[in-house]
């Protein structure tokens, strides 16, 4: 009866360890840091088509520390279930002008559109503009949409480096 007594303390020890092992991963990867793949034209010529992988932080949204030139994490306000990474161009109280559709003929006049970014919003854009869904799109996004701040690419190995402004 001990012999079992004692399996089962080293049983309930292994398992109390990977519960925190496992909480650990939990706290870190949502409340402080987690890496990304990124993938897509949008953010050409500052990310790779082909996927990047990138450490995000989740901490400076919370505080209020993200702003203008901001590569940032969204949820995607068109599909809850995609995240999209874009660039703050301006936030709340900041004049917008924006080109709805890029003209391909360099002699058309682009069709643009001036608005005020309402508080507690955000103007978001891919840094390739002819091949990005972002906020001229969909409009201002909400500040609690963000999901993190993209600040250092991790692979490929030849392009590890930072990308805060």
């Amino acid at each position: 009866m001990r012999q079992w007594r004692s399996i089962a303390r080293e049983a309930v020890a292994q398992v109390s360890i990977v519960v925190k092992f496992l909480s650990f991963l939990h706290v870190t990867d949502s409340y402080l840091f987690s890496f990304t793949h990124v993938l897509g034209p949008s953010m050409l010529p500052t990310l790779n088509i082909n996927g990047d992988v990138v450490l995000v932080e989740h901490l400076s949204h919370r505080i209020g520390k993200v702003g203008a030139g901001d590569l940032v994490l969204v949820r995607s306000p068109l599909d809850p279930r995609k995240t999209l990474t874009k660039r703050i161009l301006a936030v709340e109280g900041d004049k917008v002008t924006f080109c709805l559709d890029p003209p391909r003929d360099p002699t058309r006049d682009y069709r643009s559109r001036s608005l005020v970014v309402p508080k507690g919003h955000v103007w978001i854009q891919g840094d390739n503009w002819y091949a990005s869904t972002d906020s001229r799109h969909f409009g201002p996004v909400p500040y609690g949409l963000i999901q993190g701040k993209v600040f250092l690419r991790v692979w490929p190995p030849n392009s590890f480096g930072s990308l805060g402004q």
